[in-house]
């Protein structure tokens, strides 16, 4: 037979079976970095949040370059557009919003809100990224090591987890704040704003990183029994080895998605600690002093508080729907 084609006769009709078609395509497999992007893409939610996410931390970058080029101007007051007999509240009411000022101006001194907002997303999140980073690497390290060696380690570094757990976080951190930017101030970071934001990053970082290294420390106890860890063991690999070449690339997906959990709550403590008082304070603009100025004039100016509310809101829902995103795309069981 020239064709490959064997006819087959079922009952009335004929069913004809085709082999070795050359339309057959070649199964082709796909790394578990395609998948996840795969389900990325067919996650809608995620992407426009990733979307808005990447917008943020872009003007967070440009925004100190357009501050010193003229195109943000958070510094300059402009008395002119404030009436002191209200208490320093716009002119023309609603807030003052003009071309000029998009978002208005701030009342008592006349300073644009929509500048003060857009480098305030710089501060706050170079202080979240900061602090996320320092709990991220101290969780990592010390979750590997607890794993991986077990024994008296493990015991050691767990009862340390559990004693810095122990301690009430914002207590201590209002407690201790002015002994400890004393500390930091001596050794040679300026006083001032430089102080209480190297102090408000420390703190974060160092009271976070406990939840990091006990999820990894899970991670690894599971990861050290299998085959390729027991390979590199049987080769002679060093500890240091076997942490940062097999065990750490398995374990960047959770890292990622609990790192882009991490930044939206770091915002949020940074806006808090500013209201309560331990923070970068103005004429520095974050969000978090934003917030706890426009609150004198919740019911005055009511746009002044709206603004640095909806940013704060913006950016924290946004980092925890991406996260959520990540995590799921990450799942190698998610389509299962």
């Amino acid at each position: 037979m020239s064709e490959t084609q064997r006819d087959m006769e079922f009952g009335s009709g004929v069913a004809v079976e085709t082999l070795g078609s050359t339309d057959e395509k070649a199964i082709a497999g796909r790394t578990p970095w395609q998948l996840a992007r795969a389900r990325l893409r067919r996650d809608k939610i995620t992407m426009v949040v990733t979307g808005i996410v990447i917008a943020s931390i872009v003007i967070a970058i440009l925004a100190p370059v357009l501050t010193a080029l003229g195109v943000l101007d958070p510094e300059t007051f402009h008395p002119e557009l404030i009436d002191p007999n209200t208490g320093g509240l716009p002119i023309d009411g609603g807030g003052g919003i003009s071309w000029q000022h998009p978002l208005g101006v701030e009342p008592g001194t006349g300073r644009d809100v929509l500048s003060r907002i857009v480098l305030g997303v710089t501060f706050s999140m170079t202080v979240a990224l900061s602090a996320t980073i320092i709990t991220v690497v101290l969780g990592t390290v010390a979750g590997l090591v607890a794993g991986f060696l077990g024994g008296r380690t493990d015991f050691a570094i767990s009862r340390v987890i559990d004693m810095v757990l122990s301690f009430p976080q914002t207590l201590m951190l209002l407690a201790l704040s002015g002994m400890f930017i004393d500390i930091i101030t001596n050794a040679g970071v300026p006083a001032g704003n430089p102080s209480n934001g190297v102090y408000i990053v420390l703190v974060l970082g160092l009271f976070g990183w406990p939840t990091i290294a006990r999820i990894i420390r899970g991670q690894v106890l599971s990861l050290r029994e299998r085959e390729f860890v027991e390979a590199a063991k049987s080769l002679g690999a060093s500890n240091g080895r076997i942490f940062f070449k097999e065990l750490l690339p398995n374990l960047w997906a959770p890292l990622l998605v609990y790192g882009t959990l991490l930044m939206p709550a770091y915002i949020s403590a940074e806006a808090a600690l500013s209201y309560l008082g331990v923070g970068i304070k103005p004429p520095t603009p974050t969000l978090g002093n934003l917030l706890t100025y426009s609150v004198n004039y919740a019911a005055s100016d009511v746009t002044f508080f709206l603004f640095p509310a909806i940013t704060i809101a913006t950016l924290v829902l946004c980092f925890n729907l991406m996260g959520d995103g990540l995590r799921d795309a990450l799942d190698p069981k998610a389509d299962r």
